[in-house]
């Protein structure tokens, strides 16, 4: 699993840029490149699209998925954002790939039932650890190209299946600390990823670190930032909406109205106007 992560396949790296590229749409690029804000002083300034279709490059990822990091590196150091959808969602199948790792059955014969059970378990144990650290690597990986996800799209699709499903497996706290950095960049990107990050803990149903980097966050000056806070906040609630009406009653007077209605979005309409009137 090691050495396929390291491997080099730049030839196929070319084969996919090749294909990517034969399926460019122009008209399509340009609704994108008016969609994903790319103009001069908007956040997705000089970004360039060839308007490929999100499940397109889905398909195309899957059927790469076995590019070394150096050709994933190729991808995201591309002025296409097509091209680096597709280098971050190699990651993520990357990253799926490892935790799916299993043992098969020892097939000796002729010994004992117990030496059998120990065989399995060692094998088991030096599949955990090889998976630890494909999974490490790729989440170093990651986010040493953080600054890469440099839109929207790229940040929700990747981050909490890899960094958010890494950090929920971690037992020690101090571990989620990466998050905390991420939200008091100075990068917009990085400071979502800290937010969408947790929704892996909200899908396994915990949501207090939801609420503590979304505490963070609250004074940001984006409104990328307040969407995605607000987004995260609304899907903490689906799991406990009481634990979401006592973090909106705390803080209700520091939350961006745009945030304040994305976390109320699923509450009865009377109840949404109370909440908004205050």
């Amino acid at each position: 699993m090691i050495k396929n992560l390291l491997k080099n396949n730049n030839l196929q790296v070319s084969d996919l840029e090749r294909e990517l590229k034969e399926s460019a749409d122009k008209r399509q690029a340009a609704i994108l490149q008016r969609f994903f804000k790319t103009g001069p002083g908007e956040y997705g300034a000089g970004d360039v699209f060839l308007g490929l279709k999100v499940p397109l490059i889905r398909t195309l990822a899957r059927k790469y998925a076995d590019l070394s990091l150096s050709g994933v590196q190729r991808l995201l150091n591309s002025k296409f954002h097509g091209f680096r959808l597709a280098g971050f969602l190699i990651l993520v199948y990357k990253y799926e790939a490892a935790g799916k790792s299993a043992v098969r059955p020892s097939r000796t014969k002729n010994i004992s039932q117990q030496t059998i059970v120990i065989e399995n378990r060692s094998a088991r144990q030096a599949i955990v650890i090889e998976k630890e650290i494909v999974q490490q690597a790729i989440v170093t990986f990651y986010l040493r190209n953080a600054r890469r996800a440099n839109n929207w799209d790229l940040v929700d699709l990747s981050v909490y299946k890899i960094l958010g499903d890494f950090l929920l497996q971690q037992t020690r706290v101090e571990q989620r600390r990466i998050l905390d950095k991420l939200a008091i960049s100075d990068n917009i990107w990085e400071r979502r990823m800290a937010i969408v990050a947790t929704y892996a803990f909200i899908k396994n149903g915990q949501v207090n670190e939801t609420f503590r980097i979304a505490l963070k966050l609250l004074g940001d000056k984006e409104d990328l930032i307040h969407k995605a806070v607000g987004w995260m906040l609304r899907e903490a609630g689906r799991r406990d909406r009481a634990a979401l009406k006592n973090f909106l009653n705390a803080h209700i007077r520091r939350l961006p109205r745009v945030t304040l209605r994305y976390a109320i979005e699923h509450f009865p309409a009377e109840e949404r106007q109370k909440y908004l009137k205050k």
